[in-house]
């Protein structure tokens, strides 16, 4: 029997639009974009230029820090543009997409047979390492460096996330195969996490893994938590992380011998008119998936991800290549409220006792008033003002670290402090809670990324 992790701080945000488990028909736009900002912390250089011809798995720029890790196109098709921006920074690449896929086949010799760096170097080479992620500094894994470990999160416990089993369906020999790849790039233990009491969970199956299981509210879902509680990260140590879609691309690759980027993602939100489950591929337009299914007449909020943690992003933008979920909500321009805060409303989800929401979420309650729907809208509700050490942070965030003090120190830029306060475990979607609970409204997940790559740029 696998162990069983609680947790009990944490914080469950209902919102409505919750994606149903039905895969509706593939989205693909005609155009698809690579856009280098979406990886953070790399230096582009372009490969390819206006007019060539691409395969699936062909590069098209790779990074100058290290030149063998390349990012490749997922279609096949004619580059339409290098887009460049100033001191001719590289904006996105626009591929025009063929109907028929061709792909770049690669030559896998048997998984046995190879070396740890002969499968490094192959994922580079086949534009999957990007999606290989590592602590400290939450950046792509340093290729020249050996894990300690390796984590995965099989659940996400974000608002209206995806159900990782859903997705899954099917392709769990890919997912195994993945698994197997992973394995041999560490001398320490692959983590799988499993969410505890669900009925028929396929990932408590897998093999050549630790498992453990995690009950609690979010964030326990976020690999950062799981890492706190079983292997935390200190000074010298290098975890690295993978979310469980990206997992399939290994596992594709060396049974296939391509570069196949397929995903599901969830279209979900209390503004989407029906939310369910999509197949697509990284860098495909936002455009088709809201179109004609969103509710009009109200400015809305478009977001690639999760409403914590996402990326906001405008209609003719391209889907995140980590993103496993779009969410659409009110953008809350057009609301006037009488007395704002200062009214006890009971349709506003409160985190603390502001309003009565809190004694409505009893279970007492409701058995006799049913489910409360509460309204959601992009409003930051407040203006900034100086941080207040009210606890507020230790509520929501289950890990063994003091984060007032963490983020006071990654304000003022004091490095010594972030190092001895948790600044190697910490990532910004493992704060995002803490900046949607906190009262002087400070945009904590900016502040840690900024953080993370002064100290990124420091240390190493």
């Amino acid at each position: 029997m696998s162990p069983l992790i609680k947790t009990t701080k944490g914080l469950d945000i209902q919102i409505d639009g919750k994606a149903e488990k039905i895969v509706g028909e593939t989205i693909l736009s005609d155009i698809i974009a690579l856009v280098p900002h979406h990886f953070h912390g790399i230096n582009p250089k372009v490969m390819v230029k206006a007019g060539d011809y691409v395969k699936a798995g062909t590069p098209v720029f790779h990074d100058k820090t290290f030149e063998n890790m390349n990012f490749v196109s997922p279609v096949s098709g004619k580059v339409l543009a290098v887009n460049r921006g100033e001191k001719r920074k590289l904006l996105n690449i626009i591929i025009q997409r063929e109907k028929e896929t061709q792909y770049e086949n690669f030559s896998v010799q048997s998984l046995e047979k190879l070396t740890p760096e002969e499968i490094k170097s192959a994922l580079m080479n086949a534009g999957i390492w990007p999606y290989v992620k590592q602590r400290p500094y939450d950046v792509i894994a340093n290729p020249n460096k050996t894990p300690k470990a390796i984590f995965i999160s099989s659940f996400d416990t974000a608002p209206l996330a995806p159900d990782y089993n859903f997705i899954l369906k099917g392709q769990f020999q890919d997912f195994q195969t993945g698994i197997d790849v992973l394995a041999k790039l560490t001398p320490g233990k692959v983590h799988l996490g499993v969410k505890a009491n669900v009925p028929s969970n396929e990932f408590l199956k897998v093999k050549n893994v630790e498992i453990t299981e995690y009950e609690g509210p979010h964030p326990v879902g976020n690999v950062g938590i799981q890492i706190n509680h079983l292997d935390p990260i200190n000074k010298g140590d290098v975890v690295w992380t993978i979310n469980v879609q990206d997992v399939l691309y290994i596992g594709r690759f060396f049974n296939k011998g391509i570069t196949d980027f397929k995903k599901i993602i969830a279209l979900t939100g209390p503004e989407v008119i029906q939310p369910q489950y999509y197949k697509t591929l990284p860098g495909t337009s936002i455009e088709p998936f809201i179109s004609g299914n969103v509710q009009k007449g109200i400015p809305l909020r478009y977001i690639s991800g999760n409403v914590l943690s996402g990326i906001k992003v405008e209609i003719d933008d391209f889907l995140d290549p980590y993103a496993s979920q779009i969410s659409v909500i009110d953008e809350g321009t057009e609301h006037q409220e009488f007395l704002g805060w200062a009214m006890p409303r009971i349709n506003k989800f409160s985190a603390s006792h502001l309003f009565p929401t809190r004694l409505i979420q009893k279970k007492f309650f409701k058995k006799i008033l049913g489910k409360i729907q509460f309204q959601y809208d992009a409003r930051l509700l407040g203006g900034r003002r100086a941080i207040i050490m009210s606890n507020e942070y230790d509520k929501v965030l289950p890990m063994d670290i003091l984060p007032e003090f963490l983020f006071k120190a990654m304000i003022t830029g004091n490095i010594d402090k972030m190092e001895l306060l948790g600044g190697y475990e910490i990532a910004p979607e493992d704060v995002a809670l803490c900046e949607y609970v906190c009262t002087s409204k400070l945009p904590l997940q900016l502040i840690v990324r900024e953080a993370l790559d002064v100290m990124k740029k420091e240390l190493e």
